[in-house]
Parts: structure tokens; C-alpha cells; sequence
């Protein structure tokens, strides 16, 4: 039986705080607990209604943590989700350590990108377009932000992360970075090398003027219409669309 304090402790982990201190993070709906319980996250509770059961028997019964089986209005009480028929489940945040860079591998390097949504799009971009990696700079949202999860559709599985100091990472890397900017270089004049790091900026300030000085090309996506600009997650996928073309 779902006990008061397994129920306050998942409620807990929709803040930040709460789950920087216990060092744990939940998800909701089937695709998204699906894809962590399949994932290398070590999972710990698995919360779920009789349709879940019925879908996933295997995976539930073969699930290791805490098991409990509830209604979907007790479902629905316990996250962020409106309506939540399926699933929810509680894991373990990873440690996070600096990226050892592959050959003929890109990065997405996020300045400050603060709405959740946004972070979680990208992540998602990221995933479908083979990027293994996303450094995020310390004001960037936070990864494990329900928001995020929910937005990235299992994605988050499948990246890994660092946040970290982007400027002392840009005073000493080898790699060429590519920095989305309003006035750089039309992108689709634009070659490619095998590796390097894409620069997004913040939704309405873009890149820092102390990141711009270690841009090593502005690039851009030239505008044949009358929008002011673009969301940027929509930015990053045309952007890595573009990458993949030239270094396929």
C-alpha cells in the first residue's frame, strides 16, 4: 500500500531543491516510464493502474524498486501530469562527469536556456539527430525538471549531460564552435567539419557577449519572411539538420 511518506517524497520531487537533496527524479506516462525502466537509470519506485499492468506485465513484475499499484485519480494526485492513466516512476539522478569527446562527434552547447520546454525539445532534437551530448551552462534548466522530461519523450535516456562553466570549457578546447546568431553566416553556405560544438543562446538575449569572443563562426538562418525569430529549439533542429547533411 502506497504509505503518506512515499507519497510526500514523490510530491517533493517536483522541486528542485527536493531533488538536488535526495538525489532522485520522477516521470510520467507510459512512454516516458517505459523508456527509463528500459534505460540504465537505476529506478527505485514504480507507481501504476491496472491499463499500465495490462500493457507491461513483464516489466513491471521483472521491476526491482518499490512496486504500487493505485488509481488513476491517486495517480494523478502524486505529479504533474493533469491526467495520467498509466504510469509514474521515481530514479536515481546520475552522476554527472566532464565529457570525454569522441571522434567525429558533435555537442550542443546551451547558453542559458531557461524554459523547460525548450530544453526538453532540444534534448529530444538531439536524440533524433545522433548527438550524444548536451553541455548546458549553470543558468540552463534543469534537466531533471518534470517539464523537461515530459518534453523530451524518453529522450533523456539516451543523452548525456554536464553543466558546467562554459567559458572555462571554451578558453581550452581544441574543437571549432558554431554560435547561432542573427547575423552570421547564411548556414546554408556553410561546410561543416566532422566535430565541433553548437552554440544556442538564451530565448531572447542569445549568446553572452563573454561566450561570443570564443565563437569561431557566427551562423545563421537566413529569413525569407517577416517573423522576428525563431524558437529555438526549432533554431537547434534546423541547425543540426544542416550539420548532418554536410558531415553525413
Amino acid at each position: 500500500m502506497l504509505g503518506k511518506n512515499t507519497l510526500k517524497f514523490i510530491k517533493s520531487l517536483q522541486q528542485k531543491k527536493f531533488r538536488k537533496l535526495e538525489r532522485s527524479f520522477f516521470v510520467e506516462g507510459s512512454k516516458n516510464v517505459t523508456e527509463l525502466l528500459h534505460s540504465d537509470y537505476l529506478s527505485t519506485h514504480l507507481i501504476y493502474t491496472d491499463k499500465y499492468y495490462l500493457e507491461n506485465r513483464a516489466l513491471v513484475d521483472n521491476f526491482r524498486g518499490e512496486t504500487y499499484l493505485v488509481t488513476q485519480k491517486v495517480l494523478e494526485s502524486m505529479g504533474a501530469f493533469k491526467t495520467n492513466d498509466s504510469a509514474l516512476a521515481v530514479a536515481k539522478i546520475k552522476e554527472e562527469v566532464p565529457f570525454s569527446l569522441e571522434q567525429d562527434e558533435w555537442i550542443i552547447a546551451l547558453d542559458d536556456v531557461r524554459d523547460p520546454g525548450n530544453l526538453g525539445t532540444i534534448i529530444r532534437i538531439a536524440d533524433w539527430y545522433g548527438i550524444k551530448k548536451l553541455m548546458l551552462s549553470l543558468e540552463t534548466a534543469d534537466f531533471y525538471n518534470p517539464k523537461v522530461l515530459q518534453a523530451s519523450m524518453g529522450s533523456f535516456t539516451r543523452v548525456e549531460i554536464w553543466y558546467t562553466d562554459l567559458l572555462e570549457y571554451f578558453n581550452d578546447t581544441p574543437l571549432d564552435i558554431f554560435g547561432a546568431f542573427l547575423n552570421g553566416k547564411n548556414i546554408y553556405q556553410t561546410v561543416f567539419p566532422k566535430s565541433g560544438i553548437l552554440v544556442m543562446g538564451n530565448e531572447s538575449s542569445g549568446i553572452s557577449k563573454e561566450l561570443e569572443a570564443h565563437v569561431h563562426q557566427k551562423i545563421t538562418i537566413p529569413r525569407f519572411g517577416n517573423a522576428e525569430s525563431l524558437n529555438v529549439g526549432v533554431a537547434t533542429a534546423i541547425f543540426c539538420d544542416n550539420i548532418k547533411r554536410s558531415t553525413y
